[in-house]
């Protein structure tokens, strides 16, 4: 079963390693799954080359290159190749590697002990603009959003009009869910709450789901995020 992208291709892929075999075999199993890998990097310098030339969908990056870090990487290959996203795939699951990655731009965090399986969701899940992270680490980015905001003075920047229905799912953005795993706790359509998320994407002129959990936690919008929410009915949608 193929994963499209827009109007239905495969999804573009780029895997940055250093190690060939696994370089190999992690290409492998996504050729396998029905994406598209155009193109593997073994550094700093030829994962840039590479994403400039071949514009991939989501590029797999690894933490630690021959010729700089994962993160200089990320940010080297957004700024030639802007509508790529950036999903590292590293055996490091230490914290400044983590919140390295995510200042330099990456959607995403999953560390190599992941199977197969779990690899392909989370690129699924990057290429729709989902932040996704292995267990653990996405409470690690959030404490971290919340240090960096705590001596922001409170309404420093205005609120966007968001309905209360769409503050609702930000917050569990912000907790690292997926919109079906959020469609599961407020009794909605995994469709319905990504059309919320859209929304609130267009109203707060943000990216992505890691600018949204930025927002959630800069407009202290995380109080109670650890509270299990009240499901409702779709009509309240």
């Amino acid at each position: 079963m193929s994963h499209g992208g827009e109007q239905g291709r495969a999804l573009r892929l780029m895997v940055v390693d250093d190690h060939p075999m696994w370089r190999d075999a992690v290409g492998r199993d996504l050729d396998e799954a029905g994406f598209e890998v155009v193109a593997t990097a073994d550094g700093v310098q030829s994962a840039t080359a590479r994403a400039a030339a071949t514009l991939p969908d989501v590029v797999l990056m690894d933490m630690h290159l021959p010729d700089g870090s994962g993160a200089r990487a990320t940010a080297q290959v957004l700024a030639v190749s802007p509508g790529s996203r950036v999903l590292v795939l590293s055996a490091s699951s230490e914290r400044d590697d983590v919140l390295e990655a995510v200042k330099a731009g990456a959607c995403g965090y999953l560390v190599k002990s992941a199977s197969a399986q779990e690899l392909i969701d989370a690129v699924r899940r990057t290429a729709s603009g989902q932040a996704v992270f292995t267990a653990g680490l996405a409470a690690l980015v959030l404490g971290e959003y919340r240090r960096m905001s705590s001596d922001v003075p409170a309404g420093t920047s205005p609120r966007a009009e968001l309905t209360e229905r769409e503050t609702e799912v930000l917050r569990l953005v912000a907790k690292g869910l997926s919109a079906r795993q959020i469609g599961t706790r407020l009794g909605l359509s995994h469709r319905t709450v990504e059309n919320h998320v859209q929304s609130a994407l267009r109203k707060l002129h943000l990216a992505n789901r890691v600018e949204l959990t930025r927002y959630v936690i800069e407009q202290g919008l995380d109080q109670g995020l650890d509270q299990e929410p009240s499901r409702g009915p779709e009509s309240r949608a």
